[in-house]
């Protein structure tokens, strides 16, 4: 069993990050939040409902799952590709209506690809695939968004511009995150996971600390908050 004894609250509107090393389950434990691994023991409640004995078109209503290295095909335009958010709303047969466009383009409009919405995702750079399967799931409208390593393939402005954005969404956001300064800064719970199970779970501040980091990453980190920052940071520096 990969993982065991996991138990954590996220609040409605508020962002988790999970953290912990590479294997150590961080995405089959989204993949089994997401409704598409059943778990061996317990349940997965989203707002009171287990998202296990959800229908597929229903679950997809209350929750998006944005994985880590989706591929659509690669002749799809960036538009296509956002606009299959909107599939759960619709019946198979059916046109998308003027509010799925709306929806459309306002998603592609906050990831900046707005202007480049008719371009094949073969012709896009990774970071603007990225961008684009991330706008799928803005598009999709549900209370609860999971994503799997988010800034994966982002340059550092719009890894800021995305984490500033998830914060103004309203919705639940539930993400593996890798990069440990930015955990600290941008979300306000953290879940760290390591061999087996559950390390700790709280905020970041309270969570992040020199010993827990060593914990988990065998690592050593300080935390400082520089002249003019907004945020306590956290910064690894050495083995």
């Amino acid at each position: 069993m990969l993982l065991r004894d996991i138990s954590f609250t996220v609040p409605a509107g508020s962002r988790t990050a999970l953290i912990g090393v590479n294997g150590v389950g961080k995405s089959t434990l989204l993949r089994t939040i997401a409704g598409l691994s059943a778990p061996a023991a317990g349940e997965v409640l989203v707002g009171g409902r287990d998202v296990t004995r959800l229908k597929h078109r229903a679950r997809a209503r209350v929750l998006t799952l944005v994985g880590q290295e989706e591929l659509p095909p690669a002749d799809l335009s960036i538009r296509e590709v956002v606009q299959l958010g909107r599939l759960p709303y619709r019946a198979s047969w059916a046109l998308g209506s003027k509010e799925d466009r709306r929806i459309v383009d306002d998603a592609l409009a906050k990831v900046d690809l707005l202007a480049l919405a008719d371009r094949p995702l073969g012709q896009l750079s990774g970071g603007q695939r990225r961008r684009a399967v991330i706008a799928r799931g803005l598009a999709q409208t549900t209370p609860v968004v999971l994503l799997d390593e988010p800034t994966n393939h982002l340059d550092v402005h719009h890894q800021l511009h995305l984490l500033q954005l998830l914060a103004g969404t309203g919705r639940t956001i539930l993400a593996t995150v890798h990069d440990l300064d930015l955990a600290m800064c941008f979300f306000d719970q953290v879940v760290v996971l390591g061999e087996g199970g559950m390390l700790a779970a709280g905020p970041p501040a309270e969570v992040l600390t020199r010993e827990t980091v060593r914990r988990a990453f065998d690592v050593g980190a300080v935390r400082a908050r520089p002249d003019g920052a907004e945020h306590l940071h956290l910064i690894v520096d050495t083995l």
